[in-house]
């Protein structure tokens, strides 16, 4: 249902002839538009194709419209796949988008490299391979990132902590979130903190008790979770039904500011690189006007990642000229410099060897008592 809402909501002409089609960019996304991790990714997707939208109500890039096509994988890496296949050889998509569980990127990028088509992850984790030296066809605009989310959660909590710190862990069975949390239980060691548990739980899991018990007795002074919101926020709800009262960290995913609030739990920290909609910028007054223009059913604030991802793809379309090819396209990506207007702390920059960005800030939030508070302002990290 939610796949044809959102194709729905595209414009008719833009999907329905093949004439048309010819005659604009074509850019297809695959994503988890359905199923438990869709709260993650939905809503990114919902607000780029409202930017999309508005950047062909203004006229397009270059003259020229841009269709925006939009495949539900429910994050089934068997549906990612065929999607990834149909948007790039029936649709002639010139960019591919993946919008989806970790799970889901082999088989995309399998796709992307046949063909020579640029892929962009956009709301799913930026892989290492965007860092530098870049994969040539890879390219990310997310917000969380693997390696560098740790090292700046850890530096946190290593800040914050009241004498030795003992760290559970907390990650979902897909290849990125193990991945991530084997890194930062390594780099905690090095730190100076001591592991005590590490729990990786299933997608499908209905009952977090069993996992959040080997957490509890564990005996942790802080645990930190990296992974999609789902298995973040429960892990930590069965911790607190179990009694634990420490402090609990994770990655401020687009659910972030509704839940801090939902939560008011005043151990319960996220480390952010979008700025949450309570610091009232004009660009975030522009998103809420816009998704309540087109009657979006999600929150203005939960489109930072799709409206950061629709900036760069009209800047990117733009340099590329027209007409334009994935070649073009992909030689203007490598060039390419974007004011995210303070939705991140500074801007999207990709060199021909860096795909991710030059620099990274991240800040943190919590629960303060009666609003979220920030516990700490921007603190850059070095991409190298």
């Amino acid at each position: 249902m939610l796949k044809r809402i959102l194709l729905g909501a595209i414009s008719a002409a833009a999907l329905a002839l093949p004439a048309l089609a010819q005659d604009a960019y074509v850019v297809g996304l695959t994503g988890a538009l359905t199923g438990p991790p869709s709260s993650t990714y939905a809503p990114a997707v919902d607000a780029l194709r409202i930017y999309i939208d508005g950047v062909n109500a203004r006229g397009g890039v270059n003259g020229k419209k841009i269709t925006l096509l939009l495949e539900d994988d429910g994050a089934q890496p068997s549906k990612a796949a065929a999607n990834a296949k149909k948007l790039i050889t029936q649709d002639k998509a010139v960019l591919l988008l993946n919008a989806s569980l970790s799970s889901t990127y082999a088989p995309v990028i399998a796709e992307s490299k046949a063909a020579g088509v640029p892929l962009l992850f956009a709301s799913s984790v930026c892989p290492q391979s965007v860092y530098p030296p870049a994969d040539p066809l890879q390219f990310c605009t997310t917000g969380f990132a693997a390696n560098y989310d740790s090292q700046a959660t850890l530096d946190f909590v290593k800040a914050s902590a009241k004498g030795p710190v003992k760290i559970g862990f907390s990650a979902m069975a897909i290849p990125l979130s193990r991945g991530e949390i084997d890194y930062a239980e390594e780099l905690s060691k090095k730190m100076g903190m001591t592991p005590v548990d590490k729990e990786v739980i299933p997608p499908p899991t209905a009952d977090y008790t069993p996992f959040a018990t080997k957490l509890k007795d564990a005996g942790p002074t802080w645990v930190y979770s990296w992974a999609p919101w789902v298995t973040q926020v429960r892990t930590l709800e069965a911790l607190r039904k179990l009694g634990w009262q420490d402090d609990y960290i994770a990655w401020g995913h687009l659910e972030t500011e509704s839940e801090l609030v939902r939560l008011k739990d005043g151990k319960f920290y996220t480390v952010n690189s979008n700025s949450l909609f309570q610091e009232g910028l004009p660009i975030q007054k522009e998103i809420e006007d816009a998704a309540k223009k087109a009657g979006s059913k999600y929150p203005a604030a939960t489109m930072a990642e799709g409206w950061i991802a629709g900036m760069v793809i009209e800047a990117a379309l733009k340099g590329a000229g027209w007409p334009a090819d994935a070649a073009k396209l992909r030689t203007a990506m490598e060039n390419l410099k974007v004011d995210t207007k303070g939705l991140r702390g500074g801007p999207i920059e990709w060199t021909k060897n860096n795909h991710f960005r030059t620099k990274l800030y991240y800040r943190v939030y919590k629960w303060d008592g009666s609003k979220i508070a920030r516990v700490q302002d921007w603190k850059s990290y070095d991409v190298k």
